[in-house]
């Protein structure tokens, strides 16, 4: 296959349908300090021409609901007027009991497509508003600092995308297809009451403010006890995904029962909080049933009363009892909902604290560098972490040319792996520069800039998936002379070729197939095919046996030439070869030079390379 051929791994990706709803949770107030709009107001104002439309079609949807009582209401006065008058079935009796039938089945017919028409606007306005909101949070992940995701525990960002942006959806669900419906259906039913006799009304008008008295003394105690409970997910989702980080630690020092005891107790905790939720909607909904059950008795004998005194006929009695029992279910079934309500709506509080985390990325506007040379200077450079006091890299200034190969060594929390952070742009200098091509970082879209460069962690990070899928991933097009060439400088043919299915082999989660050495010569080959201009190898061979360190040490040899390096080593005698040794102590540079006039020096390096000697000698004298 020819240069020019190109494989592709899937199609190119096409600009998304998915709408992107950030701005749901914006924080943008009014001069006095009040949300402008919330969160569900904003929903309200993108979809108000289909919730209006849908609306109406519901008014005609519901026809028999409200049509029903009416019909049967008058055909009971037809035929009670018939015997009282003593008239019998005459034409003029059959001829309304047929209008009212023929009234009660067109209504009753056109129900199926006016449902069936409705429910597709609303469903497509949910599914497009769910994928909008998920898409969204996925963007805001994708944009947070690294120092945001290593602070936040994974398992309550996970239990975030998961749990809270589904009980959205279920919030919405519940508001487009049973609010919004029984509210309409309140207001209908009320106005065929006060049509039909005013003074009766009056009595149903009383539902209304006993449930949302009932509903007021529940309220806080609600939210307090959803909030608790979400918290407390979160919280458990995280120990979940401790635990499933540490089994490994767990097994190997035989803490399955203590680590079993430790989730178990968060696990009750949970439960505790779930039951507490649980038994006050209980109370809230057997209170709130009692209270309508007990209105809609007085109703059906007031109802009589007026009947017996002549004020209403026979047949109204099932009318005003029926508008009154559908008008309690309504407003029952609305008040009903306020748990559920209360529940999406510290579910949206939680994606809102997600989505509205400040420390962020932010590329738009910044300059795109269509090609780096990998010219690079630090100059006067510092960093600290948030909220922390100490610089963990101090006045660091260092000038590298296109091509050289540093190395960077130093004890632990000298500042290797942060000024390696800090040439990636996942950490931005806190005082001074460094420029990349005579530009400052600062200045530069890093999403484009990172397309320069290739990273090697210490720790090998693979998928569920094939070598090839591993290798390849994220390119949408790759020449196959240029997988040929990372395959085989990158030193995996020596083991792929031991393996079932070659490059298709599955590897396993996280490549748990695979040996240390394995996987961590896939990693090289996956920065290659991207020819970066930029490589960057952060303790590499550290966690490899010496075999294994042998390979990636051959392969990281042959991958580096032409390219700007910097290789933060653990064993320092693989960095012989290195154009330059910076050694670092305190987050500054305590002294450089290549491998010969630092050992010459017999200064800080000198001392290291002893140390990581007698090391290294008894850790191979711990294993014989």
């Amino acid at each position: 296959m020819s240069k020019s051929s190109v494989e592709k791994l899937g199609a190119v990706p096409r600009k998304s349908s998915v709408p992107d709803y950030d701005h749901l949770f914006d924080e943008n107030s009014t001069k006095s300090g009040r949300r402008a709009k919330g969160f569900l107001g904003k929903i309200f104002m993108m979809n108000k021409g289909t919730m209006a439309l849908s609306s109406l079609i519901y008014v005609i949807q519901s026809a028999p609901l409200w049509i029903s009582p009416i019909i049967t209401a008058n055909i009971i006065n037809i035929v009670t007027g018939a015997f009282i008058d003593g008239t019998g079935f005459t034409q003029d009796v059959w001829r309304k009991l047929i209008i009212n039938a023929v009234v009660l089945i067109v209504s009753l017919v056109q129900n199926i497509p006016t449902t069936v028409l409705r429910l597709k606007m609303v469903n497509k306005m949910l599914r497009r508003t769910s994928a909008g909101i998920k898409t969204s949070v996925v963007k805001k992940l994708q944009s947070l600092s690294i120092t945001y995701h290593k602070e936040m525990q994974t398992g309550k960002i996970q239990s975030k995308f998961l749990k809270d942006t589904d009980s959205v959806e279920l919030m919405l669900n519940r508001i487009m297809l049973s609010f919004i419906p029984n509210l309409i259906s309140v207001i209908a039913s009320i106005i065929i009451s006060v049509y039909s006799n005013g003074w009766i009304s009056l009595f149903f008008l009383m539902v209304i403010p006993l449930n949302v008295f009932f509903s007021l003394l529940f309220r806080d105690k609600i939210k307090k006890k959803n909030r608790n409970y979400r918290v407390s997910t979160e919280n458990m989702s995280a120990k979940l995904t401790t635990m499933l980080d540490m089994i490994a630690v767990t097994k190997a020092h035989g803490l399955e029962d203590k680590e079993i005891s430790t989730v178990q107790a968060t696990i009750e905790e949970n439960k505790g909080m779930g039951l507490s939720l649980d038994r006050t909607v209980a109370y809230f909904g057997s209170g709130l049933f009692v209270v309508n059950r007990v209105l809609s008795a007085i109703n059906l004998f007031f109802c009589v009363f007026m009947a017996f005194k002549g004020y209403i006929a026979i047949g109204d009695i099932v009318l005003f009892s029926s508008m009154f029992t559908q008008i309690s279910g309504y407003v029952t079934a609305l008040v009903d909902m306020i748990p559920q309500l209360g529940s999406g709506k510290e579910a949206v509080r939680s994606v809102s604290e997600l989505m509205n985390v400040k420390d962020v990325e932010v590329n738009s506007g910044k300059v795109i560098v269509p090609k780096v040379t990998g010219n690079i200077e630090f100059k006067n450079l510092s960093y600290k972490y948030p909220d922390k006091d100490n610089y963990v890299v101090k006045n660091f200034n260092l000038k590298v040319n296109k091509g050289e190969c540093i190395a960077v060594v130093g004890a632990s929390g000298s500042g290797k792996s942060t000024l390696m952070n800090l040439i990636i742009g996942l950490l931005k200098p806190t005082d001074g520069d460094l420029l990349i091509d005579g530009k400052s970082i600062k200045d530069l879209n890093l999403s484009e800039y990172r397309h320069h460069l290739s990273v090697v962690p210490q720790t090998s990070v693979l998928f569920s998936g094939s070598i090839r899928e591993n290798i390849v991933y994220g390119l949408d097009k790759y020449s196959r002379e240029d997988f040929d060439d990372a395959v085989k400088r990158a030193n995996v043919l020596e083991f792929v070729d031991e393996l079932p299915n070659g490059l298709d082999t599955r590897i396993g989660e996280h490549g748990d197939k695979l040996s240390g050495g394995q996987k961590q010569r896939i990693t090289i080959a996956r920065a290659l095919i991207r020819n970066p201009s930029i490589f960057i190898l952060d303790e590499a061979t550290s966690a490899l046996d010496n075999i294994s360190e042998y390979h990636v040490q051959q392969a990281i040899e042959s991958s580096i030439k032409g390219r700007t390096t910097f290789i933060v080593a653990h064993r320092l005698s693989t960095i012989r070869n290195a154009d330059r040794i910076v050694v670092m102590e305190d987050g500054e540079i305590a002294e450089t030079g290549t491998y010969e006039e630092l050992m010459a020096k017999k200064g800080k390096f000198f001392e290291l390379k002893n140390l990581n000697e007698i090391n290294l000698q008894k850790a191979e004298q711990a294993l014989a």
